[in-house]
């Protein structure tokens, strides 16, 4: 039982700690810090710390610097090794001026901050009002205990330091492309490479394509013919907004408003396959209802009548090219898209597009 002599309950504490691989551990006896014991030390330390963030706003000054005058094709060999001379650059100045602050931090903490050891029990996680009040009165003290007031240049250092990392990471922002203006969207995502007399042909062979060989019904993925002539970048950006499907309906079958008369061959019409929801490309084809599903979300969208959005979450319709026939019987491009292709953004202005019954 637990109050018989022998048992556990029954032990004392000194019985207890006796038990344990360490009875008493408790702290090491207390060794004052150089930078404390001989002011002449202290003195270096507080240099050496605002040495360290001194240097962060020159690093990243330099950032700045090698960033426009780096030629981005510059090369440095390492024997049979290479690298970009501009990545090394940039990499060296923003990674020491990283490292600069946190060794100037680590620095402060250990040699000028309040040196006194703290043992507590452990508590619940949970914070009463007294712990809250004591993390209050904690903290004025670790604040008095920062060495700030008597040596308020490494506060303004070390802030200095840091509000200078914020320059190569703006300066970095350019990377990301082009400003995205007005002007910039018209010459490049509302655009593509379709022109009057451009070829349609088909996206995997190249072939040419002649509307008196496509059956009603039928449904074709499809490419204008300058794609070929591109090459890496240029092919992939200019292939992923120009994709379109030609489909041949029976005329009497589908609505084909007055101001798009000649946007179509005898039924066969051709609109972009990028869904104006999210960018999918789409040719899931049901001929009886003239209806193109995107697969990812839905969207559903009646090419048999101006390609207006019939179900799913796609806010506008799919864009049109105007097509005719050249003098050798294949489909041609009349012009660019009317409307820019691809998904909506928030920039996007979708009031003028053609809507259901567009005449």
């Amino acid at each position: 039982m637990a109050g018989e002599e022998g048992s556990p309950g029954a032990m004392s504490t000194d019985q207890r700690n006796n038990q344990q691989p360490v009875a008493d551990p408790g702290l090491e006896p207390y060794v004052e810090r150089y930078s404390d014991a001989d002011p002449a030390a202290g003195r270096r330390v507080y240099h050496q710390i605002l040495t360290l963030f001194g240097l962060v706003p020159v690093l990243a000054v330099a950032f700045v610097v090698l960033y426009f005058a780096v030629p981005r094709d510059m090369v440095v060999k390492f024997g049979p090794l290479h690298a970009n001379a501009l990545h090394i650059a940039l990499g060296a100045t923003a990674g020491f001026a990283i490292l600069f602050i946190g060794l100037g931090s680590i620095h402060w903490a250990k040699q000028v901050m309040g040196d006194h050891e703290i043992a507590e029990e452990r508590h619940p996680a949970n914070s009463s009002d007294e712990d809250r009040a004591e993390m209050a009165r904690v903290w004025k003290q670790g604040a008095e205990e920062s060495g700030l007031r008597r040596r308020k240049l490494i506060g303004f250092a070390a802030a200095g330091a840091i509000g200078a990392l914020a320059l190569p990471a703006v300066v970095s922002l350019a990377d990301l492309g082009p400003k995205p203006g007005k002007g910039m969207r018209r010459a490049t995502i509302e655009r593509t490479i379709w022109a009057e007399g451009t070829r349609l042909v088909n996206d995997v062979t190249y072939a040419p394509i002649k509307a008196s060989e496509m059956e009603i019904g039928q449904l074709v993925n499809a490419e204008p013919e300058t794609i070929k002539d591109l090459h890496d970048a240029d092919f992939q950006r200019e292939k992923a907004k120009s994709a379109i499907i030609i489909v041949r309906m029976d005329p009497d079958s589908i609505k084909i408003p007055d101001s798009r008369k000649d946007w179509q061959v005898g039924g066969i019409l051709s609109y972009s396959k990028i869904c104006t929801h999210v960018g999918c490309p789409i040719s899931l084809w049901e001929q009886q209802t003239h209806h193109l599903l995107c697969p990812c979300h839905q969207s559903t969208f009646d090419l048999g009548d101006s390609g207006v959005v019939v179900f799913g979450p796609a806010a506008r319709s799919l864009p049109q090219l105007p097509i005719t026939v050249d003098k050798d019987g294949y489909l041609v491009a009349r012009s660019d898209f009317t409307v820019p292709v691809g998904p909506s953004y928030f920039e996007r202005d979708s009031r003028h597009d053609y809507k259901k019954g567009d005449n």
